[in-house]
C-alpha cells in the first residue's frame, strides 16, 4: 500500500517552478540529485503548495498553478523603501564596500528584532532604494514534478519540526 502525503510525513520530491505556466520563465529547479526534502505540515512551505500535494502517493506526478494570492501575494509598492545609507553600516560604522550595489541582497533588522531581506535597486546620494517584496511576489507560480519518496517522520523529527538526513543532519 502506497504511503500518502499528509501531516507527520517526510516528503522528498523533484520539481520545476515556472512563472505563470509551463512555458513561463524557469524560476527554480529541484532535481533528483538535489531534491526538496521537508516535513509536511510544519508551516515552512506555502500552505497552498502543501494543499496541492496532500494525499498524493509515493511516485505520483503533479502539476498545478498557484495564483499570486496563494503564493507570495501581490507586488506592493509600499514595500519599496528609500532608506538612509547609515542604516547599512557595520560594527565599524562604515558601509562595507560594494554592499549597496544595485541587485545585491541586503538584510536589515527592524526595531522589533525581525530580519527583513531586500534587493538594492539603486543608491542616490545618501539614500538607498530597497525592494522588500519577495522575489516571487506578483507572480502566479506553476509547479510540475514528481514525488520521489514519502515516509513517516520519526519522533525526533516531529519534536524538532524538521526532517533529518541519514547522517543526522537536519534539512
Amino acid at each position: 500500500m502506497a504511503t500518502l502525503i499528509g501531516n507527520g510525513k517526510v516528503v522528498t520530491l523533484r520539481y520545476e517552478l515556472h512563472e505563470g505556466g509551463p512555458g513561463g520563465e524557469l524560476l527554480e529547479r529541484m532535481d533528483v540529485a538535489h531534491p526538496l526534502i521537508f516535513l509536511f505540515g510544519n508551516g515552512k512551505l506555502l500552505p497552498a503548495f502543501e494543499d496541492q500535494l496532500r494525499g498524493l502517493p509515493d511516485r505520483a506526478s503533479f502539476d498545478f498553478t498557484l495564483p499570486m494570492e496563494q503564493a507570495y501575494g501581490a507586488y506592493r509598492q509600499d514595500q519599496v523603501l528609500r532608506l538612509r545609507q547609515n542604516l547599512f553600516c557595520d560594527r565599524t560604522g562604515s558601509v562595507p564596500p560594494g554592499m549597496l550595489r544595485a541587485g545585491n541582497q541586503v538584510r536589515l533588522t527592524a526595531n522589533d528584532g525581525r530580519d527583513h531581506s531586500g534587493k538594492v535597486l539603486r543608491t542616490d546620494g545618501d539614500k538607498v532604494l530597497v525592494d522588500f517584496n519577495h522575489a516571487m511576489a506578483g507572480k502566479p507560480l506553476y509547479f510540475s514534478g514528481a514525488i520521489l519518496n514519502v515516509r513517516k517522520a520519526t519522533g525526533d523529527e516531529l519534536a524538532r519540526g524538521h526532517h533529518f538526513e541519514n547522517d543526522g543532519v537536519h534539512g
